[in-house]
Formats: structure tokens, sequence, C-alpha cells
């Protein structure tokens, strides 16, 4: 996280898995709480995302451990409407994922209410998976939607973001990009990986996460 923040990094995306809604565990709200001061000193934005059933149920314990965004998956919010407002309430930004399959006419209704939304381009539990084609065609009518209904949401990419498809998933409409195992997966330093991914977008619209 620091080396990520000295590399220019601004929001940290924290993937909060619950060996349910996805097929593995990872951190939870202890280290969301650590991560806080250390955001605090970098003036980081903690990205919360929660891959996790009944995400309602911890919303308030993530929002006072330190999250800035917390997004839920529509696959795992049945009252996804109210979902959104109890986050909203919370005061923190308000997000909605979609999985690869997942339509996006599954987020028409609250796509005016919500300040993210979250392409999935692989499919969430695991690192280090191949970025899913069909996600930028996905992202450029999602693009159109945002515009059409005049929603706030900016759209997030999280899934395979590397320096050989940045600048094409950028294009396609997204201005937040997660990449894990593009920085840091290799020997190279965490600086040299942001470098390079920065190099390949060039000049577009997106900001590494």
């Amino acid at each position: 996280m620091i080396a990520s923040a000295k590399a220019g990094a601004k929001v940290i995306h924290i993937d909060v898995m619950d060996g349910r809604f996805v097929p593995n565990i990872s951190i939870g709200l202890p280290i969301v709480a650590a991560l806080k001061p250390i955001a605090a000193e970098y003036d980081l934005i903690l990205d919360v995302h929660l891959m996790i059933v009944e995400p309602e149920r911890y919303l308030a314990e993530f929002q006072a451990a330190g999250a800035d965004v917390l997004t839920v998956h529509v696959e795992a919010s049945p009252h996804l409407h109210r979902t959104v407002q109890a986050i909203q309430a919370l005061d923190v930004l308000a997000g909605v994922a979609l999985n690869p399959a997942t339509p996006l006419s599954s987020i028409e209704e609250v796509l005016p209410m919500i300040d993210l939304a979250l392409i999935m381009s692989v499919n969430p539990g695991f690192g280090g998976q191949a970025f899913i084609e069909s996600a930028k065609n996905k992202i450029s009518r999602l693009s159109k939607m945002i515009s059409d209904c005049g929603s706030r949401a900016i759209i997030e990419v999280d899934g395979g973001i590397k320096s050989h498809n940045v600048a094409d998933v950028a294009a396609a409409g997204a201005s937040l990009l997660v990449s894990g195992s593009g920085v840091f997966t290799s020997a190279a330093p965490v600086a040299n990986k942001m470098n390079e991914l920065n190099q390949a977008l060039a000049m577009g619209p997106a900001r590494m996460v």
C-alpha cells in the first residue's frame, strides 16, 4: 500500500471476500481499520469492495473501520435500492458491482443514485485471471446508459488490467482501474509497474489504483 502511494496511487481497492459469495476468503474489518491511518497519512481513498453475502449487515462496520467507498454486488443484494440508500446514509460513496454474466439492466433502476458502477472483467474470487474481452463492450454500453440517465456514476473496472489492455479499457469509458497482478506479482518494483501502466495509458482519462 505504501509503495503504491509513493508510486502515485490515489485510491486503494480492498477486496473483502467471505468464502460464500466467492470461493475464497480475504481480509475483513480489522485490516481495513489498520489501513485507515496509512490512508490518512498518504491522502488515499479506501475503496472497499464487498464480495460477500448480506452486505447490508456490515455496511456501518466497514464505514466505521475507515471505508470511503462501499461497493456491493447486485447479485448479493436482493433489495439493492435499500442497500444503496443505507450506504449513502453513512456519508460514504455508494458503488454497485456486476459479475461478468450479470446484465447491465440489473442496475438500471439505481444507476441515477450511485456514485460508482464496478464492472468485473474477471470472475471474482481469485487474482491473476485473464481479462474477459467482452467486458469492453459492456463498459461502452454502461457509459452510454450513464450519459442517457444523467447519472454522476463513474465506471470502475476490476480484473486482468495490464499494460497491454489498460488504454482500451479507458477508451471504452472506464475512469477508475484496479490492477492487482499487473502491479504486485512481478519481480519489478511497484513503482516500475505503475509507471508501465501509466505509460500505456498515456493521456487517457483513467486513474490507476
